[in-house]
């Protein structure tokens, strides 16, 4: 070969693998899409601080049954302590480091709240616009991850790990939730709304049949389905004793109920059983997230239907509704937080509300 001719091989050859290499770029898909970020200033800015007409005892603090509400300690109002999100979900609290982790999901972003200045940053974005996010027994963020369609682990170097991505061969839908047992083990919820469209994830077609409630086994990483008969499976959360976990089924758009089901827990043996309806009667409006005090109250979320229910229920272990917390948003999700888990945490709407209780939360840690 002569020199011209190997010149022209040689050159044919890097553009080849040049369209080879660019060809393999745009298979990578896109990490969902990024919002425009509020930054709200003057006037039109959301005041932070106790909301208007708080006095004590603050009337937005509901006690339906005074002897069991624990919602306040007396000398305590709701405040308002961060705003300027498009739609906050998923709250994580850090007891460590005092801050609060949470998914601003259209924003493709997830946010970090310091307790001791109330300082708001952003701790990673692009988030693939996650969406639940939980704190494991060794102090490591696990995550939703609509357009990522899976759930995720941040470990304490930094780096992430994929815990579950798929069923079957096929792609989870769009994973919503998540807690994690003191074996370890990993329980999410995984319904259509992040691939519904291109504002909170990435919208693509279902691949599972079912919208499924999954178990991540601890030691094999094994991914197994715990329930599959719900509409639209969200928020989750055990019992204090770990007996018992509650899931909420927000599947009333879809024809479908809004209600909070509870199931008996065999944690070594990874299973459910005798399902019931623990609470009801949202409709209208939805429950979307949850969490258990120590006494096993459930406290869980509250919106899309009259504004004057908008914030956070409170229901006894038996069923009873006891209290409520109304907030001037509509309501997506909550946890406890604070060094001794008496301030909770609710992310609604735009912002995020805290108010001090009189009890603890379950979860560990």
């Amino acid at each position: 070969m002569n020199r011209r001719a190997f010149l022209a091989s040689s050159a044919a050859g890097a553009s080849a693998a040049a369209t080879l290499q660019i060809a393999a770029a745009a298979q990578v898909p896109p990490t969902g899409e990024t919002g425009v970020p509020l930054w709200p200033t003057g006037g039109d800015r959301l005041p932070l601080g106790p909301l208007l007409d708080s006095r004590y005892p603050d009337s937005h603090i509901e006690a339906l049954d005074a002897k069991r509400f624990k919602g306040s300690p007396g000398t305590g109002a709701v405040e308002r302590v961060a705003t300027g999100m498009r739609w906050a979900e998923g709250p994580a609290y850090f007891r460590a480091g005092r801050y609060l982790v949470f998914s601003d999901i259209p924003n493709n972003r997830q946010m970090r709240l310091l307790e001791d200045d109330n300082h708001l940053s952003v701790f990673r974005t692009p988030s693939y616009n996650s969406n639940g996010n939980t704190v494991d027994r060794q102090g490591r963020l696990v995550s939703c991850q609509h357009a990522g369609r899976r759930v995720v682990r941040t470990e304490l170097d930094g780096t992430v790990t994929i815990l579950a991505d798929s069923y079957n061969g096929k792609k989870l839908n769009s994973p919503n939730d998540v807690v994690v047992a003191s074996d370890d083990s990993i329980w999410f919820s995984d319904p259509t709304y992040g691939i519904l469209g291109n504002y909170e994830g990435i919208k693509a077609a279902p691949e599972q049949d079912r919208h499924n409630v999954y178990r991540v086994d601890p030691r094999s990483g094994e991914v197994k389905v715990v329930v599959d008969d719900f509409t639209q499976p969200n928020g989750l959360a055990f019992s204090p004793d770990e007996k018992k976990l509650y899931i909420i089924d927000s599947g009333l758009s879809d024809g479908g109920p809004a209600h909070i089901r509870v199931f008996d827990v065999d944690l070594g043996a990874g299973k459910l059983s005798n399902s019931k309806v623990f609470a009801e009667n949202f409709a209208p409006g939805i429950t979307d997230g949850m969490r258990l005090d120590v006494e096993g109250n459930v406290w869980c979320s509250m919106g899309w239907g009259d504004p004057k229910e908008d914030g956070v229920r409170c229901y006894a272990p038996n069923g009873d509704l006891i209290g409520k917390i109304h907030l001037p948003e509509t309501c997506a999700n909550l946890v406890f937080g604070g060094l001794l888990r008496n301030r909770l945490y609710i992310c609604a709407s735009t912002s995020i509300y805290a108010l001090y209780v009189n009890t603890q939360g379950a979860a560990v840690p």
